[in-house]
């Protein structure tokens, strides 16, 4: 199964751990099934570490702090498996503290600043196409949509 995730800035491709972060990957699925993800903005973008989406605080209209929301569950987090590595492109689970993730989620620049973050944040994916465009998002720019497709062509 594979993700598209559309931007201001381009596509990215991610392909998903399906093996290693199954809860991960179907809460990922069914929110952008589902269309929580359109619209909203990177609210978080460090250069050489990150860019991190999904906080529905961000929102048009929204009034709460961006990066403090989520869909009003938690998921437990995954870090047994053998993709949990924290790498250029890796998609993985941004939280605050350990079992409280939810919708927000971060995409690694690369893997300078980013070692910390193994055994910690679920690695649930990572971008197999249009790496490019990690390194164009700008704080602010919006995902427009994200497709899932459930058989790889």
């Amino acid at each position: 199964m594979i993700g598209k995730i559309n931007t201001s800035r381009g596509t990215m491709t991610v392909s998903f751990y399906q093996a290693d972060a199954p809860k991960a990957v179907a809460n990922f699925v069914k929110l952008a099934k589902e269309g929580y993800y359109d619209g909203l903005a990177f609210h978080r973008v460090i250069p050489n570490f990150m860019i991190q989406g999904g906080c529905p605080n961000t929102r048009e209209g929204s009034t709460g702090m961006p990066g403090t929301g989520g869909p009003g569950y938690t998921i437990d987090c995954e870090l047994d498996g053998g993709n949990q590595y924290h790498d250029r492109g890796v998609l993985s689970m941004a939280h605050a503290g350990r079992n409280t993730g939810g919708s927000q989620f971060f995409i690694c620049h690369s893997r300078d600043n980013t070692a910390h973050l193994d055994g910690n944040h679920t690695c649930f994916g990572k971008v197999i196409d249009g790496e490019d465009v990690i390194d164009q998002i700008a704080q602010g720019d919006h995902i427009d949509s994200i497709v899932i497709e459930e058989e790889v062509a």
